[in-house]
C-alpha cells in the first residue's frame, strides 16, 4: 500500500478555505499534510494518528473545499455529499457541532475576499434524533450527513433515505478500530457496499472512503478493512475463475497514513496503602475513593472511567460526598439524552471538576480541557486505555496523564503489564470476524426489500465487504433459501422474507420485508429497558436496561 508524504496542501484549496485555516491553525499536523493530497485527489485512506493530531480536519476539509469550490461555481443540490459515520450518537453531535467552526468560518472568509456566500447544510441522524428534524432533514437533504451505522443502515433500507444517499461523494468512517472488531463492522462494510450499488444504480461514482482511527493494529489490514476487496470480478467467470474463489484486496487503490500512535504520555499505577485481595474490602474501596478525590482537588478537571454502569453510579455517589454534588457526575448510556449533553457541557464549560463514565465517553468527544484521566480497574485492552487517557490532553501538542487503579491482585497483574506495554508501543491486534451470516442475512433482507436483484449479482456485490470476501456460494445460496422458506411452526411457515425465483435467479422482498428490515436492524443485542423516573415531579432521568436493574442494589 502506498505511503508517500506529500506537500503540504492547503495552496490547492481554494483562498477562502485555506486563509481560514492558516488564521486558525498556522501550519497543517502531519496527517493532515499528508492526508489532503489523497482525498483532495479522489483516492481512499486510512489515517491513523494519535489523539489529538488533527484527524478530524484531515478527513473533512478537502470534502469541505470541494463543496465550496462546487458552490461558487453553481448552487449545490438539496442532496448529502459527505456522509461521516461515527460508532456513538455522542460523537456524532460532537463532530456535528465541531462542523459550525470551519463552516462559519469559511463563509466569513468567502465575505472578506467580496465571493458569494455557500451556505453548506449539516445535519446528525441518530436514533435520538427528534422526529421534526427527520422531517426536514426529507424535504431539504444536508449536504454533510453525520450518523452511526445503525442509522445508515435505516437510511439505506427506506425511500426517503435511499434518495437522500443517492450522489454521496465522501464517505468518512471514525473510530474504525471500535467496529473493526465486532460483527457492527461486518454491519457497516455491507452498508457501505449496498452504499456503492445505490450510486452506482443512479450512475454515479463510487464514493471515497476515509477511515480514521487514533490505535489500530494491523494498519494494512485495516485497511483492507475499509475499502474491501477488488471490484473487478466479472472477467474471473468469463476466464474460468470460480466465482466462489476469494477476491483480491483493493490494495492498490488505498493510502496509508500512519503517523503512529506512540506520543509521550505520563502514565502511573495507583496502588492503595492496604494490600490487595482477590476482592476489594470496604476499607480498601475507602482508599481508593479519598484517593481519587485529591487528585480531582489537584487538577481543574478530571475524567475518571469505569467498566461498569453500576460502578460509574457508584464512584459518582462516593465523589460527591467528598466533594460536592455540584462537583461530580456520572456520564453513561443509560441516562437520558439530555442527562449526558448536560454533563458534557458542564465538564466543557468547567462547572464539574470530575465526571464518572464508562465507554461512553472514550472515543474522541470534545468535552473541553481534561487535566487527568484515571482508570478504575483493568479496561481489558491496550487500545481503549490510550484511547481514555488520549481524552486528556486532546490537543495538539498537549500530553496525556493518566492514572491506573488496580481493583484486585489479578487486575493489579493486568494494570501492570498494560501499562509496560503501552510504554513500548505495543498494540492489540484486532481481528475481523469473517462472514458473519446473521449480519449477511439481515442486510439481504434489507437490500432485496428496496429492489429486485439477480442472486449471483447480489453475491457479488455483498462479496466486496472485506469481511465477505471469501464467503463460499453456498453459504450465500443456503442463506438466501431459509430466507425464502422461512420455518416450520404449529401455525404453519414463519420467517419467510424473499420470492425467490430459482429458475431465473431472481430476489425480492416479501411485504412487509422492508418493516422487517428496518425494526430489526443493526448487530447491538436488544434489551428490555426500563424508564426511571423522579417522583412526585415526574421527571424522566433516563432508562435502564434489563441486566442493569436487575442487578441493582439499594445505595
Amino acid at each position: 500500500m502506498a505511503s508517500t508524504v506529500l506537500e503540504p496542501p492547503l495552496d490547492m484549496f481554494h483562498p477562502a478555505v485555506a486563509g481560514w485555516f492558516r488564521q486558525r491553525f498556522g501550519e497543517p499536523t502531519e496527517a493532515q499534510a499528508r492526508a489532503w493530497p489523497v482525498t483532495a485527489g479522489g483516492g481512499h485512506a486510512l489515517v491513523a494518528a494519535p489523539t489529538g493530531s488533527g484527524k478530524t480536519l484531515a478527513a473533512f476539509l478537502s470534502a469541505i473545499n470541494q463543496l465550496v469550490v462546487e458552490g461558487l461555481e453553481r448552487s449545490l443540490q438539496d442532496e448529502v455529499y459527505v456522509l461521516y459515520v461515527s460508532p456513538l450518537k455522542a460523537l456524532s453531535n460532537d463532530i456535528q457541532k465541531n462542523l459550525q467552526q470551519p463552516l462559519s468560518g469559511i463563509r466569513d472568509k468567502l465575505l472578506e475576499l467580496g465571493l458569494p456566500d455557500v451556505p453548506i447544510r449539516d445535519a446528525v441522524r441518530t436514533g435520538d434524533t427528534p422526529q421534526f428534524e427527520r422531517e426536514r432533514m426529507r424535504r431539504v437533504p444536508p449536504h454533510i450527513l453525520v450518523t452511526t451505522p445503525e442509522s445508515l443502515y435505516i437510511l439505506l433500507t427506506s425511500d426517503s433515505g435511499r434518495k437522500m444517499l443517492g450522489r454521496v461523494r465522501t464517505v468518512i468512517v471514525d473510530e474504525l478500530h471500535a467496529v473493526a472488531g465486532n460483527k457492527r463492522g461486518a454491519h457497516l462494510m455491507l452498508s457501505l457496499e449496498r452504499l456503492e450499488a445505490l450510486i452506482a444504480e443512479g450512475g454515479g461514482k463510487a464514493p471515497v472512503r476515509i477511515g480514521l482511527s487514533a490505535t489500530v493494529k494491523p494498519v494494512e489490514e485495516m485497511g483492507r478493512f475499509l475499502v474491501g476487496c477488488h471490484p473487478e470480478r466479472s472477467e474471473g467467470s468469463r476466464s474460468g475463475r470460480d466465482p466462489s474463489s476469494p477476491l483480491a484486496p483493493r490494495d492498490d487503490t488505498v493510502t496509508i497514513i500512519d503517523t503512529g500512535h506512540v506520543r509521550e504520555r505520563d502514565l502511573a499505577l495507583e496502588i492503595p496503602r492496604s494490600p490487595l485481595d482477590a476482592v476489594m474490602p470496604n476499607e480498601v474501596w475507602g482508599e481508593l475513593y479519598d484517593r481519587l478525590a485529591e487528585l480531582v482537588r489537584q487538577h481543574r478537571t478530571t475524567l475518571i472511567f469505569v467498566n461498569q454502569r453500576r460502578l460509574a453510579e457508584r464512584a459518582a455517589k462516593q465523589l460527591a460526598e467528598r466533594l460536592g454534588d455540584e462537583h461530580v457526575t456520572a456520564h453513561h448510556g443509560s441516562l437520558a439524552r439530555e442527562h449526558r449533553l448536560k454533563a458534557e457541557q458542564r465538564l466543557k464549560g468547567g462547572k464539574l471538576k470530575a465526571l464518572v463514565a464508562t465507554s461512553s465517553l472514550e472515543l474522541g468527544i470534545d468535552i473541553g480541557d481534561v487535566d487527568l484521566v484515571c482508570q478504575l480497574g483493568s479496561p481489558r485492552s491496550i487500545a481503549a486505555f490510550l484511547q481514555r487517557v488520549g481524552r486528556a490532553g486532546h490537543a495538539i501538542g498537549a500530553i496525556p496523564k493518566g492514572r491506573l487503579f488496580p481493583l484486585s491482585l489479578d487486575d493489579l497483574t493486568e494494570c501492570t503489564a498494560l501499562l509496560d506495554a503501552a510504554r513500548r508501543g505495543e498494540l492489540d491486534r484486532i481481528k475481523v470476524p469473517q462472514a458473519p451470516l446473521d449480519v449477511l442475512a439481515q442486510q439481504i433482507v434489507a437490500e432485496v426489500a428496496c429492489r429486485e436483484w439477480g442472486e449471483a449479482e447480489l453475491y457479488e456485490q455483498l462479496r466486496r465487504a472485506q469481511p465477505y470476501g471469501e464467503l463460499p456460494r453456498k453459504d450465500f445460496d443456503q442463506v438466501v433459501q431459509m430466507l425464502a422458506d422461512g420455518y416450520a411452526t404449529r401455525r404453519g411457515r414463519r420467517g419467510a422474507h424473499l420470492h425467490h425465483d430459482a429458475v431465473n435467479g431472481r430476489l425480492r422482498g416479501r411485504r412487509g420485508a422492508k418493516l422487517t428490515a428496518v425494526t430489526n436492524g443493526g448487530v447491538i443485542p436488544d434489551q428490555f429497558d426500563y424508564d426511571v423516573v423522579l417522583m412526585p415531579e415526574g421527571h424522566r432521568v433516563g432508562t435502564l436496561n434489563e441486566d442493569f436493574s436487575f442487578e441493582s442494589l439499594p445505595g
